[in-house]
């Protein structure tokens, strides 16, 4: 009979089934019909459709390495219109051998297999319905159900429940078989209920798994709907009372609008959560509510690069700013810059100069120019660090640090911010701000500036920082290497008198409500005010003068005067006080007297050295609150006037050496008055007169060369304000006469001098 090889579907005895033509096209079916006898036998593995009809080989000693040794005998009960098979299942058989004859067919021998019964008729029949039963308990919970009771119906044993199920078993294929080889039909049946059974409970578990999975899905469909609905009813009742709106509703929308970064985001979104969680009366509520309103309110999105017009900006800084030349120039690079690259780029600006001269003023013009926001932090007198970088938010009045404060003030991402007198800055146990300020001012690092409050990156790359000073001696080295100096010259007083003229009056008559028609102030009224009631490099004493003398002509014009005019020699009655003393050279000269210049915060002024031989045992004495430079600077003097004038100073262990500086109230220190300690030194031993209009300043070395300075243009200023009429200034600082005024080069006779030696000579202490 033929044989036909299956797999992974079980054929038990007495058992009908259907199979369509094509399963068998390759095993030669076409030569059977109805009534012929056929053995099934059972592949190991599963053959390879995809490789071609060549696998499993057809050759009779490959077949018997890949079938089981049992198989079941059936018999064809019909072939319809469509060729599909009727067969019915018979009994098993032992498969002894396979032949394949001259027509390609393979032929099986085979031998019944012997059935072991060990079952009563009764029992098989009972365990059968049991199964049928809970096989049709098991369909009703489904929707499929109703299809598959009636197939259940249908059959007729359990040797056909277990055909029919056998594909949807989880049982290996060997298993399988098992159960077809099994002789005792009491061992075949306990196989058989087990598979089924544990099918009944996999498919329960996998029917509640998918059950559950569709509840919690269709829970969260729910929720994400009702979520809607609510979303919008609520976005209809703010509208409705825009009064109304619950504070936790207002953060979600600001969160939302904000463009926060995803880090600064989840940080929001954690911090609401725990707001909604605390309620108003929760002792937390207000520090929540205080942190989402101070980060909601930042300005968290990038701006568009804007275009720079420059002939713009410098309109805009010659309009507000009378002179500072080389002060607007680099300003203008640092735009053009900008204005290439199309985002902030350039040093970080930082303005040295003496107070009043306009450093944090044009902070506010580079802002006009650029069309930014303007926001001024001082940080005079800071020496916490959480003052730059806030404090954390675990502390009780925990605040955010100032320059995050300065960016919500200006609602804006890229203002312009003007730290003002970092020179002022100190430290203590709270930390040192200066090194806090190393972040923020570093554009390597400021993009992702970190401030202790909001505990998230904020990028200030694009803020244009200026810092401003009144000296660079204390602010820290690698906080001075991030900037980029720019020093201030102070203000001559053609100057003044123009700044006066266009800014100063103007704004003072603005601010006191004062009409040009009522007040008129002198243009000689002005000279004497700059000249004999301010003594300052910047022009902020001024502005107070000016301010002062509207406020009494205020008080006349209320009173009834109609008309008011300011003129030299009724000046006196419109400012407050008297006329300052302002430092001017002696008439007479005295040997040991020679007048210096130095640099003060306030710019520059004239001092005198004064030198005296008194009776004693060589004792040199020092007065005037000199520092430890000026008392180094001394000593260099006394050394090079000892070898210079061995003669003259040989006698100088009979007396003592009296130096002294005027003023001694005020502290006097600086690396610029060793030429004119020397001088007077060398004056006094000499007996030879130094002329009182002629000044010096300059540093000086044991090798007797003059060393350069710092401050030129405010030292020549007040030379001019005191009279004097000859300069000596290192040779060295030639090239910084360039920011020294024209009419105050014009004033002076500036000589540049290289050793000391040329000094002496041209003072006629020493002849040539």
């Amino acid at each position: 009979m033929i044989a036909i090889p299956i797999h992974d579907t079980i054929l038990l005895p007495d058992v009908t089934f259907f199979f369509k033509k094509e399963t068998f096209e390759e095993w030669e079916v076409e030569t059977l019909s109805a009534g012929d006898e056929i053995v099934f036998t059972f592949l190991k593995n599963e053959p390879d459709y995809e490789s071609g009809p060549e696998t499993p080989s057809k050759k009779t000693e490959d077949l018997m390495d890949l079938i089981y040794p049992v198989g079941v005998r059936a018999r064809l009960e019909a072939i319809d219109n469509e060729g599909n098979l009727k067969i019915r299942t018979r009994n098993r058989v032992d498969i002894l051998s396979l032949t394949e004859t001259e027509d390609g067919i393979v032929e099986a021998e085979v031998v019944e297999r012997p059935e072991v019964y060990d079952l009563k008729a009764e029992e098989q029949s009972e365990r059968f319905e049991r199964l049928k039963k809970d096989y049709l308990n098991f369909v009703k919970l489904y929707q499929w159900g109703l299809w598959a009771r009636g197939l259940i119906l249908q059959w007729k044993n359990i040797y056909e429940l277990v055909c029919t199920m056998a594909p949807y078993f989880s049982i290996t294929w060997d298993e399988k078989v098992s159960i077809l080889m099994e002789d005792r039909v009491s061992e075949r049946y306990r196989l058989i209920e087990q598979a089924a059974y544990e099918f009944i409970e996999m498919a329960k578990v996998h029917n509640e798994a998918e059950d559950r999975q569709q509840q919690e899905n269709e829970n969260i469909y729910r929720e994400n709907a009702l979520k809607k609905q609510i979303e919008i009813l609520q976005n209809e009742l703010d509208e409705m009372h825009p009064e109304n709106i619950s504070d936790v509703r207002q953060f979600q929308k600001k969160i939302e609008d904000s463009g926060m970064n995803e880090t600064a985001r989840k940080e929001a979104d954690k911090v609401l959560n725990r707001m909604k969680q605390e309620g108003q009366n929760g002792h937390e509520y207000g520090m929540l509510y205080d942190y989402l309103d101070f980060v909601t309110t930042l300005c968290w999105k990038k701006p568009e690069a804007a275009e720079i017009d420059l002939t713009h900006a410098e309109e805009v800084l010659n309009a507000d700013h009378y002179g500072l030349k080389k002060v607007k120039e680099r300003i203008l690079q640092q735009l053009a810059v900008m204005a290439l690259k199309k985002q902030q780029a350039g040093s970080i600006l930082l303005f040295v100069g003496a107070p009043g001269t306009g450093k944090t003023s044009i902070g506010q013009s580079i802002a006009k120019a650029l069309g930014r926001e303007y926001v001024r932090i001082s940080l005079g007198g800071i020496r916490d660090e959480a003052e730059i970088r806030g404090h954390r938010r675990t502390y009780i009045g925990a605040m955010p640090g100032r320059i995050m404060e300065g960016m919500k003030r200006s609602g804006v991402s890229n203002p312009v911010i003007v730290l003002d007198e970092v020179d002022k800055l100190a430290k203590d146990y709270g930390g040192d701000p200066a090194s806090a300020l190393l972040e923020v001012l570093d554009p390597e690092q400021n993009f992702s500036f970190t401030d202790h409050y909001m505990n998230v990156p904020y990028d200030l790359s694009n803020v244009f920082f200026v810092c401003t000073a009144n000296q660079i001696d204390t602010i820290p080295e690698p906080l001075l290497n991030r900037m980029e100096i720019i020093e201030f010259p102070g203000y001559s007083e053609l100057e003044k008198e123009s700044i006066a003229k266009k800014h100063l009056i103007p704004r003072a008559y603005e601010t006191m409500g004062i009409r040009k028609s009522q007040l008129k102030i002198s243009d000689t009224a002005v000279r004497k005010l700059i000249a004999e009631y301010t003594m300052e490099s910047g022009v902020r004493g001024l502005k107070k003068r000016i301010e002062g003398i509207c406020r009494h002509a205020a008080v006349r014009l209320v009173k009834g005067e109609k008309k008011l005019s300011v003129i030299p020699a009724n000046l006196k009655d419109y400012v407050d006080g008297h006329g300052l003393h302002r430092d001017k050279v002696d008439k007479q000269a005295v040997p040991g007297i020679v007048t210096g210049l130095a640099w003060t915060s306030a710019g520059g002024e004239i001092l005198y050295i004064e030198t005296k031989k008194v009776a004693g045992n060589g004792q040199v004495i020092i007065t005037g609150q000199l520092g430890d430079v000026m008392k180094e600077s001394v000593s260099i003097a006394l050394s090079l006037v000892k070898s210079r004038f061995p003669k003259e100073t040989e006698d100088l262990g009979k007396f003592d050496l009296h130096i002294h500086v005027p003023e001694g109230a005020v502290p006097k220190d600086g690396p610029s008055a060793g030429i004119t300690i020397t001088t007077a030194l060398s004056s006094l031993f000499t007996g030879h007169k130094v002329e009182p209009t002629i000044a010096m300043t300059g540093e000086v070395s044991l090798r007797g060369n003059v060393m350069p300075i710092g401050g030129l243009p405010e030292k020549l200023m007040a030379a001019v304000r005191a009279g004097v009429k000859t300069v000596f200034i290192p040779k060295q600082n030639v090239e910084d006469l360039e920011d020294v005024p024209e009419e105050v080069k014009k004033a002076l006779t500036i000589t540049p001098v290289e050793k000391v030696k040329d000094v002496l000579e041209k003072t006629g202490i020493l002849s040539k």
